[in-house]
């Protein structure tokens, strides 16, 4: 297969190259990834600037892989749109340092990466190390390995994508692969103010995460249990059930606006 692998951590991230050279003994890969961390992102697009890609060589195994001086989304975009000379059969994000539970699908420039791809119609995965020391990336690209012909073909949805989390243990000591939902991560934010040198104020965001694991479906419980999390996500944000519950409300407040709407309107 022709597989496109990108991340949010940047091109010497060890995430991404244990990934791609693990995939490349048994795949055709091609890595565009940012040239700089670039974690946290979202879905953000470089409009304002010229996108810029340098060739690397460090990658062993792989077809190509570039550098690119934008976001983990510039990089889908451009690589289907102008590196790559065909287009790839699926499109596999990180491996992130560190998890992408609940609501850190919303902020992750890796589940972003593979968002965009998603949204090319592609088959997609994002994948994430659920913890920032004691790394065991190879677990992870194992997994991964394992998972990219069967997700390849296997018939989703439209609008639908794959985010996976593994524990940052050896493969012997997983308890097992789940599928889940997403569960309840909640941020307790706080800034830190500092004054720089020449008097000015500048703010760091710090705070703490809080995990909420009361649904034993979530994928933060199935972290805590060692387990791998693979999460089906849906990018349709209607919330169908309200719209169909507003719809009176929806026609009253049309003709206190003026534009009375018939029920076929």
């Amino acid at each position: 297969m022709r597989i496109l692998v990108s991340n949010d951590d940047g091109i010497m991230a060890p995430g991404i190259r244990a990934l791609a050279e693990t995939l490349a003994v048994a795949h055709d890969v091609y890595v565009v990834a940012p040239d700089r961390e670039r974690s946290a992102t979202g879905h953000a697009l470089t409009l304002h600037k010229p996108l810029r890609v340098e060739t690397v060589d460090f990658y062993k195994g792989v077809k190509a892989a570039w550098a690119l001086n934008g976001t983990p989304s510039d990089c889908i975009k451009l690589a289907t749109g102008a590196l790559l000379d065909a287009p790839p059969d699926i499109v596999v994000s990180g491996i992130n340092r560190g998890p992408n539970l609940g609501i850190d699908v919303i902020y992750s420039g890796t589940v972003s990466a593979a968002v965009e791809g998603m949204l090319m119609g592609y088959p997609s995965i994002a994948v994430s190390l659920a913890a920032f020391d004691d790394l065991h990336y190879a677990t992870a690209a194992d997994a991964i390995a394992l998972m990219v012909g069967d997700v390849a073909a296997y018939p989703f949805p439209p609008r639908t994508l794959l985010n996976v989390n593994v524990p940052s243990l050896p493969s012997a000591e997983i308890a097992g692969t789940v599928l889940t939902k997403l569960g309840v991560r909640k941020y307790h934010d706080r800034f830190e103010t500092r004054v720089d040198l020449r008097g000015r104020t500048y703010y760091w965001l710090a705070g703490e995460i809080v995990d909420v694991v009361e649904d034993p479906a979530a994928d933060v419980m199935a972290i805590r249990n060692h387990q791998i999390s693979i999460t089906p996500v849906h990018y349709d944000l209607t919330c169908y059930p309200l719209l169909r519950d507003m719809e009176a409300w929806g026609q009253s407040l049309a003709a206190k606006l003026g534009h009375p709407r018939t029920k076929e309107s």
